[in-house]
């Protein structure tokens, strides 16, 4: 007797075409403009959400082809992010990569998300900063780490870098309704309710480390997460999501026997990656 069960389809495959880059900006006029160059290298769909800004980022990207949505008031980067999905919900996009509109994004890493998110579909994939990652200010990797803690908790597995703003997330996460939170507490919301209502996992890529530093020959403007208020405002929120999922003794041992997982196709990151233990290599 025939399954009547049809077959799942094959996941659709991702390409310049079908992956949307949507980028929150505020006062971004110090790079803003070479950051869309940049992506617009990678990928046809550039989408830039101007939080309320008040200097000249839409007027530097105007004649770029990108696609600018402008709040008229500021309204947070949860809200800027909103704002881009639906805008790629619109237009069809089957992925939505985003990037920070400060410069510490590099377009070359999207084809690399890309890449993974082919060989892992239906997971979100996370520019994890770990190359370079001597350049991170002390104060703020102790802070991703305490990040990574809580958020992986949150998710049921542990993850890598929950704090970069640099991922790729599949159609079936970016268009999820109703996912609470404002402001970076959005953003960790987005890999727990990836993990918890899409079903999804969450997949690492190694990128650069990319931190202002004196004399250095990149400047980026002063970050707007403030590590204490941020990182309470996100800790607070993932403790009531553990809560809210029952026995928290069961949660934090389920979390902590499934691993990271590490995309690293081509062996770079293989030496750093077999000094840290519990972290699974992908590829």
């Amino acid at each position: 007797m025939a399954d009547p069960t049809p077959a799942a389809p094959p996941p659709v495959r991702l390409h310049r075409g079908n992956v949307a880059v949507v980028i929150p900006a505020l006062n971004e006029a110090l790079r803003i403009r070479e950051v869309v160059l940049d992506a617009r290298m990678h990928c046809d769909h550039v989408i830039v959400v101007d939080d309320g800004s008040d200097d000249d980022t839409a007027a530097r990207i105007a004649d770029l082809g990108a696609t600018v949505l402008r709040h008229p008031r500021r309204l947070g980067k949860g809200a800027a992010l909103r704002s881009g999905f639906a805008q790629a919900r619109r237009i069809g996009a089957q992925a939505v990569a985003t990037m920070d509109g400060d410069g510490q994004h590099g377009g070359a890493d999207i084809p690399r998300l890309v890449d993974a998110a082919n060989r892992h579909p239906h997971c979100v994939i996370v520019g994890a900063r770990l190359r370079k990652r001597a350049t991170q200010p002390v104060y703020r990797r102790i802070g991703n780490d305490f990040g990574d803690w809580g958020i992986g908790w949150g998710c049921g597995f542990r993850v890598v870098d929950s704090q970069s703003g640099q991922r790729l997330y599949p159609r079936a996460v970016y268009t999820l309704d109703d996912v609470p939170g404002e402001g970076f507490v959005f953003e960790a919301q987005m890999l727990i309710s990836a993990a918890r209502r899409a079903g999804a996992g969450v997949v690492a890529v190694p990128i650069e480390t990319r931190y202002a530093t004196a004399g250095g020959p990149v400047q980026f403007r002063k970050s707007h997460f403030r590590l204490f208020r941020d990182l309470w405002n996100i800790t607070s929120h993932v403790v009531r999501q553990v809560w809210a999922h029952g026995d928290i003794v069961a949660e934090y041992r389920c979390c902590r026997a499934r691993p990271p997982v590490i995309d690293d196709p081509d062996g770079a990151f293989a030496a750093a990656v077999s000094t840290r233990p519990g972290v699974e290599r992908a590829g």
